[in-house]
């Protein structure tokens, strides 16, 4: 009887220490302080990011079997990237333009959802020198050589390596 007293006084002050340890407390102050700041006084970290946009010149297509994807930049004088479409499979691109100088593959969140099945849990990354890289989305197989083309990245001055 006492044990069960014990455990039940036990349960009881860990239930109430997770209960108050979740508790949120609202701050009653000044409003403004919750304001964002203003275009004016954020113009420093504008300016910051602003150079480092790769993806200003980005633009969303329709390819081969209704594959959506993206082409960002503008392709180099004779690039090889001009006769890629997006939905193209791994096996068509490289048969077309060419083993990559360097390649690779990485999760994506996908990845960790519980019983989902679809395409792109991973991703595959294609690099090419003076090129760009090309990104693929898994396909649901799983199968490591397969995937879609969904994004173009042209890129002249691309080093050829990941």
């Amino acid at each position: 009887m006492i044990n069960k007293i014990g455990l039940f006084l036990f349960i009881a002050s860990v239930t109430v220490f997770f209960l108050a340890a979740c508790q949120t407390t609202q701050k009653t102050g000044n409003m403004e302080s919750l304001v964002p700041p203003t275009k004016a006084e954020s113009s420093q970290e504008t300016q910051k990011a602003t150079p480092a946009d790769t993806r200003q010149n980005a633009q969303t297509v329709k390819g081969i079997n209704d594959w959506e994807g993206e082409i960002i930049g503008k392709p180099a004088k004779d690039s090889k990237f001009t006769k890629l479409k997006i939905g193209m499979t791994i096996k068509q691109v490289t048969k077309l333009i060419g083993q990559p100088n360097d390649q690779g593959t990485y999760v994506t969140g996908k990845a960790w959802i519980p019983f989902y099945r679809g395409s792109d849990v991973y991703r595959h990354e294609l690099v090419y020198q003076n090129q760009g890289r090309l990104i693929f989305a898994s396909d649901p197989s799983g199968d490591y050589d397969s995937g879609n083309l969904i994004t173009i990245i042209h890129n002249a001055q691309e080093s050829g390596h990941r």
